[in-house]
């Protein structure tokens, strides 16, 4: 008798997950919300972004998460889940036998990590050759801080 009521009882768990989310919890987010993945939990789309001015200030990090309801502390959230949602591939690195100009575009770096469309992300960044500089302008909103050289050559 004791094994029907211990069997009960676990089978009337499922049963109640199936049904739906409960309070507290959350649905997963359709193709219709801003800055949301199709069939892509919160969990997913991810990341932490830490960026380096390069100008002796302290390093800034922000977390984004792009799914559903675009949170986070990123100053441009929504601008930046925007961008990302627009793109192939965002965190591709550079081909390791890459021709580059030999150009300089400012000491800040970036990393990102996370985890986007569900796939593990750690991404290097810098500005210090042509397509360095193309790799993180191409991020746009990602990396919102002012970049260049501000001083002039000579």
């Amino acid at each position: 008798m004791l094994s029907v009521l211990l069997l009960g009882a676990c089978a009337s768990g499922p049963a109640d997950d199936a049904a739906g989310p409960t309070a507290g919890s959350s649905a997963e987010p359709s193709a219709a919300d801003p800055g949301s993945a199709a069939g892509i939990e919160q969990t997913q789309n991810e990341l932490r972004i830490d960026v380096d001015r390069g100008d002796g200030r302290p390093p800034e990090s922000w977390t984004l998460v792009c799914a559903g309801v675009v949170e986070g502390t990123h100053p441009q959230a929504q601008a930046a889940c925007d961008h990302l949602a627009g793109m192939t591939e965002p965190f591709a690195p550079l081909a390791g036998d890459l021709m580059c100009t030999e150009q300089y575009g400012g000491p800040q770096t970036a990393r990102i990590t996370g985890r986007w469309a569900g796939e593990p992300v750690e991404l290097d960044l810098s500005r210090s050759d042509g397509c360095r500089i193309a790799q993180w302008d191409g991020l746009g909103p990602v990396l919102p801080i002012p970049v260049g050289v501000d001083a002039p050559l000579g």
